[in-house]
């Protein structure tokens, strides 16, 4: 298993090409499921839960080919096996994604319970209830969801809490329900509208995606399309992060800067100098400190708990004292623990983490426990004093693609080696 070996102390500097968004990519890539003939998928990045996703539709007896551009042809017109087994299901929360386009299109799925980051519980809840008041018999034993429907109905689906994964499964199984569906309460996030427009792109007719009210005519099949996914706007901010947080010059280019506006907020409020265009963005802190800050994260478009861990790095070594509040997920805070361990001064108090900047921390060796804490140790070792060496990065590997290749391009010190 590799690690990554971070010398810190050099601030970031030039231009980062960013990738087709992960958070984007699976729902779409489930929502293939759906066609009756192939789809092209181009812009998808190169990451572990891509290849899991593939293997998983793979695994059912869809085609899939990838060109050496990662442009990806989903053929689902042969014999399927709407069956997702546990020991990749396991691997990947998104995997449930493929529970609404199954039931939706052959009348049955048999889906295990997920698995993925020990973020918190993240229960799926919302997506049987919803499923079930689309007239669908769910059954959950020995850890799998059975599903079956000869064929859904449109409802009106009331979310119990804003939920993302909840929103797309219940759009993808309505695009082929009879009759009307509803979403109330429907998560807002960029990449549920990139999916609503993929199902579009099919032939789906749905109008409200970006708002919290998302309605969906059913129609009798969907057709193949070509598709761009769009940039990752996670990591566009923590490449800003990056740039901040070692008083460096960082833009990022292949981007959309309208998908970021509470976080560019922040780094503003952080001291930094925020510029953009239409595809671009770029941060300047050279010669400065960050300020400390205080972060809130709530369901877009407030503050995104995909960027908390990465702020609070910034916090870490900022001037002043800085409060991280976790809405979203429980149990979001481990990397701090390991942040401690390089010198940060952190309280944790339930879902509130109080953090005293300090002006600057060591290198220490530390474990990746999330996708995302593994991103706030990789900033905290671009700052820290000696080498810092980071164990489980498979974590890493799940969201960002070629992290080390991309910070190396800036001017960082980071490389990854064999453990």
């Amino acid at each position: 298993m590799d690690k990554l070996q971070i010398t810190g102390g050099r601030p970031l500097e030039g231009e980062v090409r960013i990738s087709g968004a992960k958070n984007a990519t699976l729902p779409i890539l489930a929502a293939a499921l759906l066609a009756d003939a192939p789809v092209t998928i181009a812009n998808v990045p190169h990451l572990q839960d891509v290849t899991t996703m593939i293997e998983l539709l793979g695994r059912m007896g869809v085609a899939v080919t990838v060109d050496e551009r990662m442009q990806i042809e989903v053929d689902p017109t042969g014999g399927i096996e709407p069956f997702a087994p546990y020991d990749l299901v396991k691997t990947m929360r998104a995997s449930i994604l493929v529970l609404g386009p199954l039931l939706a299109r052959f009348g049955k799925a048999d889906v295990s319970l997920p698995g993925g980051c020990a973020i918190g519980a993240r229960p799926v809840n919302i997506h049987v209830a919803g499923l079930q008041a689309m007239g669908a018999d769910i059954r959950i034993e020995n850890g799998y969801i059975k599903a079956r429907a000869a064929r859904l109905r449109g409802a009106r689906l009331v979310l119990e809490t804003v939920t993302v994964t909840g929103t797309e499964n219940l759009m993808m199984a309505a695009t082929l329900a009879d009759g009307e569906t509803v979403l109330e309460n429907a998560a807002r996030e960029p990449e549920v509208v990139d999916l609503a427009n993929f199902l579009i792109a099919m032939g789906a007719v749905i109008h409200g995606a970006g708002t919290d009210r998302i309605v969906i005519q059913g129609v009798k099949s969907l057709h193949g399309c070509n598709y761009r996914v769009l940039p990752d706007r996670i990591e566009t901010g923590t490449f800003l992060v990056a740039g901040a947080i070692t008083a460096g010059h960082v833009r990022a280019t292949h981007t959309c800067p309208a998908h970021l506006d509470a976080v560019l907020l922040k780094l503003q409020a952080a001291g930094a100098t925020v510029a953009q265009g239409e595809d671009w963005v770029e941060v300047d802190m050279r010669g400065r400190r960050p300020v400390a800050i205080d972060v809130r994260t709530a369901p877009y478009p407030a503050f995104p708990t995909d960027m908390q861990a990465q702020f609070a790095a910034l916090d870490c070594v900022a001037d002043g004292v800085g409060t991280i509040i976790e809405t979203v997920f429980e149990n979001r805070f481990m990397h701090m623990l390991e942040m401690r361990r390089m010198g940060a001064e952190i309280r944790l108090e339930g879902n509130t983490a109080i953090i005293k900047g300090v002006a600057r921390l060591t290198a220490a060796p530390v474990m990746a426990t999330d996708l995302r804490a593994s991103a706030s140790l990789v900033l905290a070792g671009l700052v820290a004093e000696g080498r810092t060496e980071i164990e489980r990065i498979y974590h890493i590997d799940r969201g960002y693609e070629t992290i080390e290749e991309k910070l190396s391009q800036l001017g960082a010190q980071i490389r990854r080696v064999p453990n």
